[in-house]
């Protein structure tokens, strides 16, 4: 496994030791692949996704920066529909900067709290 794979592995376990995502206030988790963004809100108490978003269903518009600030809009809004208004976000053991920063900042634009 590849140097940069293990220290976002440990970085990973570090954060998800401390939140965990309630009924109440889920966790809205990342996942960033090199081409697309994912986004995802869990209820850890009962195991199961309640929403999710991919930048590949949203349509190839601007750069991936862009396409992250549409994903977390949109995840913003399919929460907002579901009733949830609070989340706990989940960086996924990457740094937040660049689309993981976007995708949080265009929730956050949406509507959603955390």
């Amino acid at each position: 496994m590849a140097i940069k794979l293990v220290g976002r592995a440990r970085r990973k376990l570090r954060v998800r030791k401390k939140i965990s995502g309630t009924g109440e206030r889920p966790r809205l988790t990342v996942f960033r692949s090199n081409k697309q963004i994912y986004a995802a809100v869990v209820d850890d108490v009962s195991g199961n996704t309640l929403v999710t978003v991919g930048s590949k269903k949203l349509g190839p518009e601007g750069n991936k920066s862009a396409r992250a600030g549409a994903v977390g809009e949109a995840i913003a809004q399919a929460c907002i529909g579901k009733g949830i208004k609070s989340v706990v976000f989940d960086r996924n053991g990457y740094i937040y900067h660049g689309r993981v920063k976007a995708l949080a900042d265009g929730a956050r634009k949406g509507g959603l709290e955390f």
